[in-house]
């Protein structure tokens, strides 16, 4: 303090301004990214099948689920033009849903039971391919097989993602033109990765982070007393 005090008077303004303006800088920046962050979860809708357990025989069930869903989803939801539609959509075909998964289990020599929900429900930071989801509550329909307690698998139904083969680790420029048609520019830049240069990952690592240590922040918040 004493240090501040004998420094010139435009010093003495810069050492007080350049904290302010870190700050100023920093409030808007998570500002910023939490409304995108926010308005993207608002306009995503998930599919999430989560298996009964981490053994190799209920995640090879969990994969004969999806592939029997995505293939009766395909001939529902591909021509969608919005979220609420495709969740009115799912909405109306929950017993087919369950009905699909259940069989496909039975077939497969289990017996565990199948709940089929559309929820809200709170994902991590998710990647899916080259394009990556921030951490949020997102609209999902739920698919839990048995005791539901072992890794899951999700895609995003809308805008959709659910039909593009992952194997490369690449979204079809086909399907990222379907995201830029149903997401702002501001949204599609937080979740793209771009020509997955190093600059680029860094870039939404660190944006991505800044939403879970807000979100963090809220829950330690709202969990006082």
């Amino acid at each position: 303090m004493k240090l501040i005090k004998k420094l010139p008077k435009k010093l003495k303004i810069l050492f007080i301004l350049l904290p302010l303006l870190f700050f100023y800088t920093f409030i808007c920046s998570i500002q910023y990214v939490t409304a995108i962050s926010n308005n993207l979860c608002d306009n995503v809708f998930r599919l999430h099948i989560i298996a009964n357990s981490d053994s190799k025989e209920d995640q090879d069930l969990k994969y004969k689920v999806r592939d029997n869903i995505i293939k009766y989803m395909n001939t529902l939801c591909t021509s969608s033009n919005s979220k609420e539609e495709i969740i009115e959509i799912a909405n109306n075909h929950l017993g087919d849903f369950k009905k699909i998964a259940e069989e496909t289990i039975k077939e497969n020599g289990f017996s565990y039971n199948v709940n089929v929900s559309i929820s809200n429900v709170f994902f991590p930071t998710k990647t899916y391919g080259d394009i990556s989801l921030p951490e949020g509550y997102y609209d999902a329909l739920r698919i839990q097989i048995g005791e539901s307690t072992g890794q899951n698998w999700w895609c995003v139904m809308f805008p959709p993602l659910c039909f593009v083969d992952v194997s490369t680790g690449i979204v079809p420029e086909e399907s990222k033109e379907v995201l830029k048609e149903n997401l702002s520019n501001e949204e599609y830049m937080l979740i793209s990765e771009g020509n997955n240069n190093n600059k680029n990952n860094l870039d939404i690592k660190f944006k991505f982070k800044i939403i879970e240590l807000l979100n963090n922040s809220k829950e330690l918040i709202a969990s006082k007393p």
